[in-house]
């Protein structure tokens, strides 16, 4: 018998950590190689965790809701066929404290009052920061210690290793105080955050902090688009079997932009910027209660036709809730139909870590002054939103220009479906 370690994978090229949303086992069960064990949740997918082996399942050691860094240990499994012992390999993976004699620069964990299960993850944090997990409040469940708690703990004051003893008492640092959470008053309601609107949160918390955001917007004519739209939907719609939307032509518009201006197409990487080859525009498609962020590979090589069911395949995988990690990975620019909900003018919060989202607003009938006279045309604004890191005012005014030339010369004439 040997017990081999099961690990948080990486789910994205992004992605550092998961969340065990429900375990799909319990110690005791038999698994085949590539029985799923796990939900796991990320900032960009809902995903299963496969098991790597045959054999019994012998421990849990993550809980659910409980987040962990891609290659943390979450599970243990009995295997047939190993000559290595079930508690020698159970002894490999709990971390041993050091004997007192040995370097200083990595303090034991002390487990004086703590002395409960703990998982890797949280025995090796409290071990780099020297803290006594008996001091540390438990909230994952059955009051069970998370890294989340040993991080918030050593944020409100806990040493980074531990401190010798001195003659005089010193008092202890003031730590501010936090503000206080919202109460529920008679008559509210309510809503439990589920898996998924905890990693949407995150996400979007994640994109604010780190990326400076910029802002500018146009605005663009489009009466040549609705004209053309117009004209081919109910055909379209009899033969294709989908819609041709007005936002399958906003994709393409952006997507070729994108090709004049690939600086756009970008990402920051501490020392470089990274300028991607492909071209791939998410979408953003919301359900009742979450958004999803779907990818349109190779956007710039699609048709019209090809974008816009793509949309209807994608918007339709994520309101049944079967949108695969490969349908949401790769995106290197989004696109997001705010119009739909009558919106004219928003601000969108850039899909982290690309360099920009634009919203494409409503599509409202104005009045416009054309060589000097007033004609009511079909107006549309294009909001931009771009991490000043990566782009400045001048290319982002010049990425927008492009993106309205290219809305503002579709015609019957020049602009195929097919």
């Amino acid at each position: 018998m040997a017990l081999e370690k099961i690990t948080m994978p990486q789910l994205g090229e992004s992605v550092t950590e998961g969340t065990i949303s429900q375990w799909l086992v319990a110690p005791g069960d038999h698994v085949n190689k590539y029985d799923a064990l796990a939900e796991v949740l990320t900032d960009k997918v809902t995903a299963e965790i496969p098991s790597s082996f045959t054999g019994t399942i012998k421990e849990l050691i993550a809980v659910e809701d409980e987040t962990l860094d891609v290659g943390a240990v979450i599970c243990m499994i009995e295997t047939e066929g190993g000559s290595e012992s079930a508690e020698s390999s159970a002894e490999e993976v709990a971390p041993k404290p050091e004997p007192a004699a040995t370097t200083p620069k990595k303090a034991s964990v002390k487990q004086s009052a703590a002395t409960g299960r703990f998982s890797p993850a949280v025995l090796t944090l409290a071990a780099e920061h020297g803290i006594d997990l008996g001091n540390v409040s438990g909230t994952g469940r059955d009051g069970r210690i998370t890294r989340k708690d040993v991080l918030a703990y050593v944020e409100n004051g806990a040493p980074i290793a531990p401190k010798p003893e001195v003659s005089e008492p010193k008092a202890a640092p003031q730590q501010q105080p936090s503000a206080p959470m919202p109460t529920s008053q008679v008559g509210d309601r309510e809503i439990p955050v589920d898996g998924i609107r905890k990693a949407i949160a995150k996400h979007m918390v994640s994109s604010k902090h780190e990326i400076p955001h910029a802002w500018m917007m146009v605005e663009a004519d489009a009466t040549g688009l609705v004209r053309h739209r117009d004209a081919l939907k109910n055909k379209f719609k009899a033969e294709e079997g989908y819609s041709l939307t007005y936002f399958a032509f906003f994709v393409k518009a952006v997507a070729q932009a994108l090709k004049e201006y690939p600086i756009l197409n970008s990402t920051w990487a501490g020392d470089k910027i990274i300028e991607r080859a492909d071209i791939n525009i998410s979408i953003a498609v919301a359900t009742d209660n979450h958004l999803f962020v779907p990818v349109i590979k190779h956007a710039d090589e699609k048709s019209i036709k090809g974008i816009a069911r793509e949309i209807t395949e994608l918007a339709a995988k994520a309101r049944a809730g079967k949108l695969t990690q490969d349908d949401m990975s790769g995106g290197t620019f989004t696109v997001n139909s705010t119009g739909s909900f009558g919106s004219v003018q928003s601000m969108g919060i850039i899909n982290h870590p690309q360099a920009a989202i634009l919203q494409v607003e409503s599509i409202v009938k104005r009045p416009v002054v054309i060589d000097d006279m007033i004609a009511i045309r079909n107006m549309v604004n294009l909001c931009l939103s771009i991490d000043h890191r990566i782009l400045d005012g001048l290319v982002a005014g010049r990425f927008l220009s492009k993106v309205k030339e290219n809305i503002e010369t579709i015609t019957k004439e020049n602009t195929p479906i097919y």
